[in-house]
């Protein structure tokens, strides 16, 4: 059991000593055969190739099937000692730009039942964005990406940015997969960030990443 670090939310210690995680969506065969959407399941590894979290979508069938990738959910993050260390929560909401005033918009608690941040869509005509506020709604960073959210020819990068947008202190990159993104919407992430940023900000960057995935990998139609 890692020990405790002054400030960190408990089971986040391993987090605010790295740079980088890779989230790696598990493929199911059932979904893939049968279009029928399941509960997304993720595994996160340090750069090394070791499991620090298993990542696991809580909702049930009928809100999977009838919402598809607009769904509301909960997603738990639990750590190797199987503790839920993050929970990622989303409201139903619209998509697309001509809905302004029904913008995606997720909270982060770590642990379970305490608020640390949100992550909100930004109302923009061409390219899209994202603010990431502290626990006190105040803007800490921005998340911006590239006009074509294309997936077939290669990686599709969001810049993590400060919140005056000046300068870039991280990336979200969806990895592209191949002839995989043919027959699965299973896809894979890296998320980069500064070693020193405070873990409670990398953790909303990483929660993002998944907001990131419902809004535009997350397509039942392959």
């Amino acid at each position: 059991m890692p020990q405790p670090i002054p400030g960190c939310p408990p089971g986040l210690e391993y987090l605010a000593q790295i740079d980088q995680v890779i989230i790696k969506q598990k493929k199911e065969l059932f979904e893939i055969f049968t279009g029928c959407e399941m509960q997304n399941k993720y595994h996160v590894y340090n750069t090394l190739g070791q499991q620090i979290f298993f990542v696991q979508e809580d909702t049930d069938c009928c809100t999977r099937q009838c919402c598809g990738p607009l769904r509301p959910f909960d997603i738990q993050v639990v750590d190797n000692y199987q503790r839920e260390v993050i929970r990622l929560v989303r409201p139903l909401r619209c998509q697309g730009c001509c809905c302004p005033c029904c913008l995606q918009e997720m909270e982060i608690h770590a642990p379970p039942g305490q608020v640390i941040g949100y992550v909100n869509e930004r109302w923009t005509c061409c390219y899209p964005k994202w603010d990431l506020l502290n626990a006190n709604r105040e803007p800490i960073l921005t998340i911006g990406g590239p006009l074509c959210q294309c997936k077939c020819c290669g990686d599709v990068v969001y810049n993590v940015m400060s919140a005056d947008e000046t300068n870039e202190v991280g990336k979200i990159t969806k990895q592209w997969m191949g002839l995989m993104e043919l027959f699965t919407d299973a896809d894979n992430f890296s998320v980069t960030f500064p070693v020193d940023m405070d873990v409670s900000a990398k953790a909303i960057v990483f929660g993002a990443a998944f907001l990131i995935d419902f809004m535009y990998f997350e397509q039942s139609d392959n």
